[in-house]
Formats: C-alpha cells, structure tokens, sequence
C-alpha cells in the first residue's frame, strides 16, 4: 500500500500499564503508528477511539479520515481505568470521540470478551471498517495472535464494513451478538 493511502495512525499512552505488554508502544517501536505522552502534541483534526462515548464509528466519519487528511488516535490506558481517562482525554483534544461496534477481543488477557480490545485491535478494526483492510492486518502482524482477531470477527467486521448509515450499523450489533436492544 503505498504512503499516500495510509491512514496517519496515532495514539495517546497514559502509561497505566506494562510498557512490555504494551499494544500501542510496541507498533510505535515498529514505526505503525505514532505514539503521544503528551495531549499538546496530538493531531488537531480526526477521530480518537473512546469507548463510551456511545456514538460509533460510522461511515458519517470516513471522509474525514480517507479524504480530509484527519487522523485515526487511540487511547491507550487501562480498562481498570477507562472512566477517569476518557475524561481527562476528551477535556483536552477537539477530536471527534467514537466507540467501536462490538467485537470480540482476540488478545490472550481478554480473548473472546466483546469490546475489550487492545489499543491495536481497535486501531485495526477502525481501519478494516473504513476500507483499509491491509493496513489493518499490518498493524495485527505484530502480534501472534493478531490474524485470530479478523478470523473471530470476519462476519461482523464485513456487515459492518458495509454498512450505509452509524445506525445501521448499530442494528447489525444485535444479529452477531446476544445483547439487549437499548429501550
């Protein structure tokens, strides 16, 4: 894939966890993605994955990052401590926040649990739903278990990819996974 159809990749490290087991800091030591200690020093323009937010990456926001140069950042802390982070990072960024539908996590600390992602399968099942499906296997190649995550979400990770509206692909949630329909 050549430079011009990458998307910049970004993330935010909070350092709330082992640097060695670290997703984010060892894609960065690979040149993926660029990793941030500082909020001063993020991209002013984009998305950052943040899973409560409650609206989804949707097709909505793919110009953004495909055609109108934003960037794709992920916030890196610990699950333990998801609330406090999300509020500390979104007081400080203008980016647009956005949580992943569900998926199920392929890493060896929460395989098979529904959204407790790495920093790096997130970052790869945004790329894979926004059309970037190379530069996503990329970004997993870095770790063993890596292609498992696209062969346990291969169906809901095509559905939503080509979905035609955040709604629609909030609906297609519930056909892949066994949740209650929000009132």
């Amino acid at each position: 894939m050549n430079s011009s159809n990458r998307v910049q990749v970004h993330a935010i490290w909070l350092a709330q966890d082992d640097p060695k087991k670290n997703t984010a800091v060892r894609l960065s030591r690979r040149g993926d993605i660029k990793l941030h200690e500082k909020f001063n020093r993020l991209p002013r323009r984009g998305i950052i994955l943040e899973p409560l937010c409650g609206k989804v990456l949707g097709p909505e926001d793919h110009s953004l990052l495909l055609e109108e140069g934003g960037a794709l950042v992920g916030l890196d802390c610990s699950w333990a401590q998801i609330e406090d982070s999300v509020e500390q990072v979104m007081n400080r960024t203008k980016l647009k926040g956005r949580m992943l539908p569900l998926l199920l996590a392929a890493n060896p600390v929460n395989w098979g649990k529904p959204s407790k992602m790495t920093t790096a399968e997130a970052l790869a099942a945004s790329l894979y739903l926004i059309g970037r499906e190379e530069q996503a296997r990329n970004l997993l190649s870095a770790f063993r278990w890596g292609e498992q995550f696209f062969v346990l979400n291969k169906e809901p990770l095509e559905a939503y990819r080509n979905a035609k509206s955040s709604a629609e692909l909030v609906d297609l949630q519930f056909e892949f996974f066994d949740i209650d329909r929000p009132e």
